[in-house]
C-alpha cells in the first residue's frame, strides 16, 4: 500500500474529523443529530447520563473539527451536522478502502501465481 499524500487524497483537516469522531459520546451525538436533525443541548442530553456541560464540551470539540455548527434560537443554541464534513470523512474512508482492496488484490494475485 502506497503512503504518499497524493495517493490518499488527503482531505483538508481530516485528522481533526477522525480525532473528534474517536470518542464514543461524540459518535452518539453524531448519530442523534443524523437521525433526529438539529436540536438543542437540552434535547441532546434528554434520556442520557451525560450532563449538559459535558455535551457542550463535546459539541465544541466537534465544532472545532467542522463537524457541527450552531445557530441561536431564542435563548438556546440549535446544533446540526455539517454534511460536507461528514461526506469528506466518508470520501477519505472510501479512498483508504479502495487502497486496501487493491493491495489485497495484488496479494491474492501474487499468492495464486
Amino acid at each position: 500500500m502506497r503512503s504518499s499524500s497524493r495517493a490518499m487524497g488527503r482531505p483538508k483537516g481530516s485528522a481533526h474529523i477522525f480525532a473528534a469522531l474517536g470518542d464514543e459520546t461524540r459518535l452518539r451525538l453524531v448519530s442523534r443529530l443524523c437521525n433526529d436533525g438539529p436540536m438543542s443541548i437540552t434535547r441532546l442530553t434528554a434520556g442520557s447520563k451525560v450532563t449538559r456541560q459535558a455535551v457542550a464540551k463535546h459539541l465544541h470539540v466537534m465544532k472545532a473539527a467542522g463537524l457541527v455548527r450552531s445557530a441561536r434560537s431564542g435563548r438556546e443554541s440549535i446544533w446540526q451536522l455539517d454534511q460536507r464534513r461528514i461526506a469528506e470523512a466518508r470520501h477519505y474512508l472510501d479512498l483508504i478502502s479502495k487502497q486496501w482492496d487493491d493491495a489485497l488484490g495484488r496479494l491474492r494475485k501474487l499468492v495464486e501465481d
